[in-house]
């Protein structure tokens, strides 16, 4: 049987509706390419922009923020508007938003820039998952379909280190974000003549409010948890926190009132549907704040160039494609809940072997650590998504789209700081400045891993000795920071792994 209920008529897709997935599958790798590619632009950046402490994970975090902020919007809008056009709209908003990242020169045009970014990429998710929802009527089709869109997802965010290291090897940083413009005009160009329009019959004018409550409710609880794990209980971090779980039960309690609400709470009545997203999003954390880690020591620690460390991570690209691929198979011979829950037992000891990296010699155990980090993950990325999105009817089916993808960009958005920040914590916590160095440099060391490397490299051949000393110390302390890191996420994938063989008990097989 079938992972997916079967919603609407049986017929077969054929070769446009395939050709069209192609299409589709366009924007969906550069959206999750776009959220990595700056792993290892980072350091590159911090030399150009001389971006603070700050500002450099707002550069990081804020593309990922908005992205989830916007999506229940966008889902909606799609539906009212038409999917097509809402996903041509949001073509043109990229390219013209990634050409502004690439020439930023300075490092809050870059923050603004990425913005941007992330509210125009926010229009294409939905956009991309409700089309697959109408173009393959099929069940086993629309599953096979899912699983192709969720391969492309991970390996976009996989492969996003190995393009960004290929152009940062021979371009200046901003080349990172200008692969977007051409894939987006290959968009413009296909989208008319292959992917059909859908607009919601009598789906009523979008309520304003609900979206100001929405992004109320979103924004301000990432960043009080953002502040949360970076200084602790102060008292800004609590209070954004209560500030947006306030604003969420004002949205809840208005989509409850509304003829025609922007997010249709009738879906989370499917124990299967929420427990998908609830898996999704956790999962998430893990992947998103390990993938921060496993980047930075390839450089920091490992002390490869862009594009060798970009090289490394093709293993975990292909790992995932695999993974997305198999799952459907898996599927239809064993209970989709054991599916689920065996791959993220096999990314839980992924995640495991990272608590044994050293900082010397460590990157046997570093690639075997996400490569099956990166497999584990891919049946959750495949079967969850396909559980959302194939339980709501083909009128709901944007909004169902939009909160599988802000499950999922949230998850990455906050691992990123959440565990960032705990890494960062771990790593200032736990270095040991050598003595002897002067202020600038001892601050250097103190800062983080980056700033140090960066110190030791301008530092003049004379002080070769220093230099070893001060990048010793940066990448033991780095190095704890990823042990740490890992064995958090081991611990979210285990519990993850328990949700989904409990949670996804009566999801059909």
């Amino acid at each position: 049987m079938s992972v997916i209920s079967p919603v609407g008529a049986d017929r077969f897709a054929g070769r446009r509706e395939w050709a069209g997935l192609a299409v589709l599958a366009l924007p969906t790798l550069l959206i999750s390419l776009d959220q990595s590619v700056l792993f290892l632009a980072l350091p590159h950046l911090a030399e150009s922009l001389r971006p603070t402490g700050t500002q450099s994970l707002w550069i990081m975090d804020v593309y990922g923020f908005l992205i989830a902020g916007f999506l229940i919007t966008m889902g909606a809008l799609g539906n009212r508007v038409g999917r097509r056009r809402l996903l041509l709209v949001g073509a043109v908003a990229v390219a013209l938003t990634s050409l502004l990242a690439a020439y930023a020169n300075s490092a809050e045009t870059l923050i603004a820039a990425r913005a941007l970014l992330g509210i125009a990429a926010a229009t294409l998710m939905p956009s991309t998952l409700a089309l697959i929802n109408s173009m393959f009527h099929d069940p086993g089709q629309r599953g096979r379909a899912i699983a192709v869109w969720a391969g492309c997802f991970m390996a976009g965010t996989a492969l996003g280190p190995v393009v960004g290291g290929l152009l940062l090897q021979h371009f200046w940083w901003g080349s990172v974000f200008l692969i977007g413009v051409p894939v987006m005009l290959v968009l413009l160009v296909a989208a008319p003549r292959l992917l059909p329009e859908y607009k919601e019959p009598g789906g009523g004018p979008l309520d304003l409010f609900s979206v100001v409550l929405s992004l109320a409710a979103v924004l301000p609880v990432i960043h009080g948890l953002k502040e949360l794990a970076r200084n602790g209980w102060s008292f800004g971090a609590p209070s954004a926190i209560a500030a947006g779980a306030v604003a969420g039960a004002a949205f809840v309690a208005r989509q409850r009132r509304l003829a025609h609400p922007l997010l249709d709470l009738r879906l989370f009545r499917g124990r299967g549907f929420t427990a998908a997203l609830a898996i999704l999003l956790v999962s998430m954390v893990a992947t998103g704040g390990s993938y921060l880690f496993i980047t930075g020591y390839l450089q920091l620690v490992a002390g490869l160039s862009p594009a060798e460390a970009g090289l490394w991570m093709v293993p975990s690209a292909v790992a995932s494609i695999v993974a997305a691929q198999l799952a459907p198979t898996l599927a239809r011979r064993f209970p989709v809940r054991l599916v689920v829950a065996g791959g993220l037992l096999v990314a839980a000891l992924g995640y495991g072997l990272l608590v044994l990296v050293g900082p010397v010699g460590g990157m046997p155990l570093l690639v075997a650590g996400f490569v099956a980090a990166f497999f584990g993950g891919g049946p959750i990325g495949a079967l969850g998504t396909a559980l959302v999105v194939g339980s709501a009817p083909p009128e709901r089916a944007g909004s169902a789209a939009a909160l599988s993808s802000v499950c999922g960009d949230l998850g990455a958005a906050l691992g990123i700081a959440v565990l960032g920040s705990l890494g960062t914590a771990v790593y200032q916590g736990t270095v040991s400045v050598p003595g002897g160095l002067s202020p600038r440099l001892a601050d250097a060391v103190r800062g983080g891993a980056d700033t140090a490397v960066v110190a030791a490299q301008g530092l003049p051949a004379e002080a070769a000795e220093t230099a070893a000393r001060v990048l010793g110390a940066a990448r033991e302390a780095y190095t704890t920071g990823l042990n740490t890191v890992g064995a958090v996420c081991a611990v979210i994938a285990v519990a993850c792994a328990a949700i989904a063989a409990t949670a996804l008990r009566r999801t059909p097989s």
